[in-house]
């Protein structure tokens, strides 16, 4: 396995970052997962662009996305795979113990993983804990992570693949690693932007090619859905078989496997929408 660091590729066993990176040491960092697919990325400009985005509200130094894009590239051919997992990590680099950053440069990781297709639905819980919707980092994707590693855990403690959070008012919000969609009436509706969730790139694809609607949604309608769908890089489009103790038993419905159909045949006439 071949990974790029700091401007080249290295062997696995030579990748090595100091323990004193403010991405170890205080999270310090932001990332993005980005699905390939026969050795090409899906969506890479929105993904770069979001990482970029996510660096600006961190305050870290603008990322070279020329360089990130080169890396990415140059990952993909090394370690060729029918569908895989790209990360690409960017932290505060070397610094100080504390939150205080250091003046050393960042730090740019490209490496790549193996990656299975998703079934067609899936189980999901509920959590008691909150998205702050108006937390430092609310709608950046940092690699301060461990409230979604914990909630994960519980989910898979439950049988389920992804659990769900709702917002300090009592809103649904995302999941851990993924973004939530709900059919009312034949209508397609997902939480704004402002209910603190993540600007998922597959959920913006999918609102684009859906049709789906912007809403506020209280955590009850996950009780009173006809359908039930997640969005995520990896997960592209997935029904929601099972909420808690809800069984949706014709998961995925028609409007979700319409929904599957359509980003499917959209992603793959374009690679980078």
């Amino acid at each position: 396995m071949k990974i790029w660091l700091n401007g080249g590729l290295r062997d696995i066993d030579s990748a090595r970052v100091s323990v004193l990176d403010h991405g170890l040491t205080v999270g310090d960092g932001v990332f993005e997962t980005v699905k390939s697919v026969e050795g090409r990325p899906f969506a890479l400009t929105r993904h770069l662009d979001r990482l970029a985005g996510s660096a600006r509200g961190l305050g870290l130094p603008e990322p070279d996305l020329d360089e990130a894009r080169r890396a990415c590239v140059a990952v993909l051919e090394a370690n060729p795979l029918p569908l895989g997992r790209l990360r690409i990590t960017y932290t505060g680099g070397l610094s100080p113990l504390g939150s205080d950053r250091g003046d050393q440069g960042t730090t740019l990781i490209v490496a790549l993983g193996e990656a299975v297709r998703r079934p067609d639905a899936t189980a999901v819980i509920t959590v008691p804990w909150t998205r702050n919707e108006r937390g430092a980092l609310t709608g950046l994707k940092t690699t301060s992570y461990a409230e979604n590693v914990v909630a994960l855990a519980r989910a898979h403690e439950k049988g389920a693949s992804e659990a769900l959070f709702p917002n300090t008012v009592g809103q649904l919000c995302e999941g851990t690693g993924s973004n939530v969609f709900v059919v009312l009436d034949g209508e397609i509706l997902t939480p704004p932007l402002a209910s603190g969730c993540l600007a998922g790139i597959t959920r913006a694809l999918a609102v684009e090619w859906t049709g789906a609607r912007e809403s506020d949604l209280s955590m009850d309608v996950l009780e009173r859905a006809d359908e039930v769908f997640l969005t995520s890089t990896l997960r592209d489009v997935q029904g929601v078989h099972r909420i808690d103790g809800r069984q949706l038993t014709a998961a995925p419905g028609p409007v979700t496997t319409k929904a599957m159909r359509t980003f499917d045949e959209r992603a793959a006439a374009d690679l980078d929408p």
